[in-house]
């Protein structure tokens, strides 16, 4: 799934190639794309984008009073396309989900891998009438996101630590990749519960949240939006990588899974070198 740098690393190259264009249409291709139907596609027809920003793991593209937001969801993609073919898809085939067309003859393609359609696309007239964003907690990467900001939010929460950093409504942008890395680079059990966190590991934390997300937006700065996903797997320490040395000490990474997803973590760097339980109720072997 896209996570917070990717959808920052496409937010920046759209800004680039947006603002300013005029939208010629945009043609929703999947049946279930399209979550709102007031105002209809065609209101952009013919409208400037203004803007283009993130909100989370969300993109909102600006044009006038009007709000084009989209959610990747885990197979989405956005694909950037010089020209398009004379003949427009017809609907339901293969991947492509919805195309934005402008004047000059180029645009973009939403795509969607797999059987199980969760991309979203939404237009509104302000962001914050989609769900998704409403409930959204603070960016990480905001100027204010500091120590005492993450300290805040976790007083009071009585859950792994794991689940509260994918938590959307707490933190926004973070998902299943980054945690693991987070996680990693703080030395911290990925089932370590959030009441038992001191005041060194919440400092420890939040260090590794800015330093991990910042490096993967600075690696993602310039790289096109075709091998952002390549780039983003190229930087991983421990997620996705089961079975392979711990690139800090060597150990053997190792994984959780779980009926929907699955997490990796370093027995040395995190858990005293104790595996946690492969199971749903697995819980930090003391």
């Amino acid at each position: 799934m896209p996570e917070l740098p990717e959808v920052e690393a496409l937010r920046v190259f759209l800004g680039d190639h947006l603002v300013g264009r005029e939208i010629a249409g945009v043609l929703p291709l999947s049946v279930n794309v399209l979550k709102t139907y007031d105002p209809p596609p065609a209101a952009l027809e013919g409208a400037t984008v203004t803007s283009v920003d993130r909100h989370g793991k969300f993109l909102d593209i600006g044009a006038g009073p009007l709000h084009l937001v989209t959610h990747l969801a885990r197979a989405g993609w956005l694909r950037w396309r010089d020209s398009f073919p004379a003949k427009p898809p017809g609907p339901g085939k293969g991947p492509l989900a919805l195309r934005t067309v402008l004047t000059g003859g180029d645009g973009f393609d939403l795509t969607e891998m797999g059987s199980k359609k969760r991309l979203a696309v939404y237009l509104v007239h302000d962001p914050m009438d989609v769900p998704g964003i409403a409930r959204l907690g603070p960016d990480p990467l905001a100027p204010d996101f500091d120590r005492d900001a993450l300290a805040a939010l976790l007083d009071g929460e009585r859950r792994q630590i794991k689940g509260a950093l994918r938590d959307q409504s707490l933190i926004a942008g973070i998902g299943n990749a980054y945690s693991d890395e987070i996680l990693h680079a703080a030395k911290m059990s990925p089932f370590k519960r959030t009441a038992d966190l001191d005041e060194d590991d919440i400092s420890h934390l939040h260090a590794a949240l800015r330093t991990t997300l910042e490096d993967a937006v600075a690696r993602s700065s310039g790289i096109a939006t075709g091998e952002l996903k390549s780039e983003k797997r190229s930087g991983m320490r421990v997620h996705g990588r089961a079975g392979e040395p711990c690139p800090v000490c060597g150990d053997t990474v190792l994984q959780v899974s779980f009926s929907d997803s699955a997490l990796q973590y370093c027995p040395t760097c995190q858990t005293g070198g104790k595996p946690l339980a492969d199971r749903r109720t697995s819980r930090f072997l003391k």
